[in-house]
Parts: structure tokens; sequence; C-alpha cells
């Protein structure tokens, strides 16, 4: 059976914890899409750990780890995360990547850097890591592909590579010779020999074991309303993270995706720019924030402060809907005992109409927030692990999000280590 993890907003919503417990029954945990623009968390009984291009099955020693052809490779990246692995005494993992995926070069980040300092205020609020360029020289068919470091034209290739990104950072930046083919070339083949015990050729071999019976976890990165087509454009990542993308990313028929199990986050959070509907101002948001003590809102790989608003249904509920959501993961529910009384956006009052459907983005910075007030629970419920144990109150705030959404609430997480979990 096929599982797709993913996320229902903005991301940082709790994928990471999600995969690394679910991996425990499946076979193979695969990446599909993204590069190390986002990390995920995870906190287990070897300590807190974040991954930013590893698929988060690695500290299950009987799960294999495939990263599939629609990743961003950054191979710096890997290779640090599997040596930090190492230093740490875990035990290293099985890991597999398809030679199909495209590198992710030092070049890219550096364009990176640039195109967001030539933006200055109208920047899209990128991590540095190269994402877009990547995904800009993929569509434009410029990218090595892992398997062409094998090719006896790898060189030929380089050189093409090198002449385009020369002229490019000439004339759009003023910036003169920026990586030499044989600089390029010393790079690539020096990933050759290091890259080759790890190489599989991905699609076939996610579908040989689709016909063994496999389980298999495809795990995503960012959110819904981070997907390049159906988010908040542009500022959007560059590829998507949406479940109807992992068959392409995997190179499996869409129909294998058997469930969708969407991560919901109890509140809302955002890292980035681009509108944030109903962001509370600092006191308040700083209150939440700190309330979320070890899982920290802070970005995985940015260190930046998350935004933060109340639940919002109404973004939530059209990430549940673009991902196909067969399931939600309600998360970090523990972190509102605090509150008397907990907000909860159900709908937004554009230009004096209210309506309960995601605007296109042009208009969110007109929609304001319409807020239905819960009662809370006012009590620590990151020890409970038994639905029947939780507070009524909790049980309501469940419900509540529940038929907002329309999508059954199967499992809460009510702290950021592997057991707190309660399957409902």
């Amino acid at each position: 059976m096929v599982m797709a993890i993913t996320g229902s907003s903005f991301g940082d919503e709790g994928k990471g914890k999600m995969t690394d417990l679910l991996a425990s029954k499946a076979d193979i945990v695969m990446r599909f899409q993204g590069g190390a623009n986002a990390g995920h968390t995870i906190i287990n009984d070897y300590g807190k750990f974040v991954l930013r291009i590893l698929p988060s099955g690695v500290f299950h020693q009987n799960t294999v780890n495939l990263i599939s052809s629609g990743v961003a490779f950054d191979a710096d990246i890997f290779f640090s995360e599997l040596e930090m692995l190492r230093n740490r005494g875990i035990k290293t993992p099985e890991v597999l990547i398809s030679s199909r995926a495209q590198l992710l070069l030092p070049v890219h980040k550096f364009q990176d850097k640039l195109e967001e300092e030539r933006l200055g205020e109208n920047r899209f609020g990128s991590t540095l890591s190269g994402i877009s360029p990547f995904y800009a020289d993929k569509y434009a068919k410029k990218n090595i592909q892992i398997s062409e470091l094998y090719s006896d034209r790898l060189s030929e290739k380089a050189e093409r590579f090198c002449e385009d990104k020369n002229i490019y950072f000439k004339a759009f930046y003023g910036v003169e010779e920026v990586v030499s083919p044989q600089q390029l070339t010393d790079y690539l083949n020096n990933l050759k020999s290091r890259l080759a015990p790890f190489l599989c050729d991905g699609p076939y071999y996610i579908n040989d074991a689709l016909k063994k019976g496999k389980n298999i976890l495809l795990e995503g990165q960012l959110g819904a309303l981070r997907d390049i087509d159906n988010g908040i454009y542009p500022y959007v990542t560059s590829s998507s993270p949406l479940a109807g993308f992992a068959s392409a990313g995997a190179g499996i028929a869409p129909y294998e995706i058997k469930s969708v199990v969407s991560v919901v986050k109890a509140y809302t959070t955002s890292v980035g720019e681009g509108v944030l509907v109903g962001e509370l101002r600092k006191k308040e948001a700083d209150e939440l924030r700190r309330h979320g003590g070890d899982q920290g809102e802070y970005g995985a790989n940015t260190k930046r402060p998350r935004r933060m608003a109340w639940f919002d249904c109404i973004c939530v509920k059209y990430g549940c809907m673009l991902q196909g959501a067969t399931e939600i993961c309600l998360t970090m529910l523990d972190v509102l005992g605090y509150l008397d009384k907990i907000p909860v956006c159900v709908g937004y009052s554009i230009d004096e109409s209210i309506t309960d459907t995601f605007p296109l983005p042009h208009l969110l910075n007109r929609s304001k927030p319409v807020y239905e007030y819960l009662d809370g629970w006012k009590c620590d419920i990151s020890d409970v692990t038994d639905y029947d144990r939780l507070p009524e109150q909790a049980k309501e705030y469940i419900n509540f999000v529940e038929n907002k959404i329309g999508v059954p609430v199967t499992m809460i997480s009510v702290g950021p280590k592997r057991n707190q979990i309660i399957f409902r």
C-alpha cells in the first residue's frame, strides 16, 4: 500500500514526526519533491534532528529511504546529513537515490542569494537554498541529471552549463565568470564515486516494490499553500508539494496512492513572505510561540521566527481539498492548553462580504478573519495517549475542526516526541 504524508497549509505542520512514527510499519520511505530548503524536525529516542534532504525514515533500520527523481538533490547537504547521523551514533541507514534526480549545484545557491538581494523589498522570502534557480534550469532543460555523471559527454554538458550561467550572471548581476567548466567538472567528477553506492533507477525500483506488495510512505515537503500552481503565488515554492504530484515525483501511477494523510497544526504558522490572514500582533504571537516550548516556532532550516495565527479553517479546508486528504493528523494540540478561549477562523471578510472559500492571492491582503471562540481546557495534555482521557473541551475543539474541514481526524499529536500521539 502507498500512503502520502503531506502538509495542509504553509509547511512546518509536523510531517517529519509523523513520517518517523509511521515509518515503523513501512518498507520504503520516499521523498517525492523539493530540496533542502525546508527541514523536518524529528525528536525520538536518539535525540532531536533536523533533516533537509534525507527521508524521515532513516531512524528505522529495516526501512529503505529513497530520494526520488522529483527531488532537487543537494549532494553537499546529503553527505553532511549522513555524517551528522554517524557522529551522533546512528547506524548508517539504507539510503537510495534515483539516478534520474537532478543536481542542485552551489551556483544555484549563489544565484538565489543575488536575486533576493536584487529584489530588495519585493523579495519572495527565499531560504537561499538554490531552489528557484534549480527549477528554472530544470524546466529550461539545463540541469545535470545524476545519471549524466557517468556519461562520456559530462565535460561537454558542464561547459554548456557554465557558458549559460556566466552569460546570465554578467548580464543580470554584473558578475564576471561565476564558475569555470574545469571547476564544475572537477566538482562533478568528485561526486561520481561518492554517489555510486547509493544509486538506483528510481521508477523501476519503486514499481518493482509495488509488485511485491511493499508498504510505501511518500513524504512531502512544505504545504499546499506553497504549491507553485495553486498556492499563494508568487510567495510559493518552485515545486508542487501536493499528493497529486507525488506520483510524478516518485514515478508511480496515481491510482497506487491509497491514503493521503494531511498533517494539520492546531493553529496556523508561516515562514516567509506573503499575506497570512489573521496574523497575530507581536505580543500575542510571542506568547503562542513561547508555549510551543521544545517544539519551537522557528523555521527548522532558516531559524526565522514563524508568523503566527489562530487555526484557519478556510486555508486548511482548501489545502486538504488540494491534497485529496483521506485523513488528518492534528498536531501541536497541547500548545493551546494555556488559553481560556480559543479563537478559530471560520470565514474571511472581504470588502464587507463574508466567504468560506479561500480567495485568489490578490484578494488575501483585503481579507480579514471571522472568528468563533471555543472553550479552552486549561491543563497539560502532553502525557495523554488515550483519546477518552482528553478533556471534553479538547475533544470539542477536535470535533469542531473535523466538522469544518470535512475530513476525519484520526491522529492527534500532543508533543514533539514519537510516543506523544493519540490514535483515534
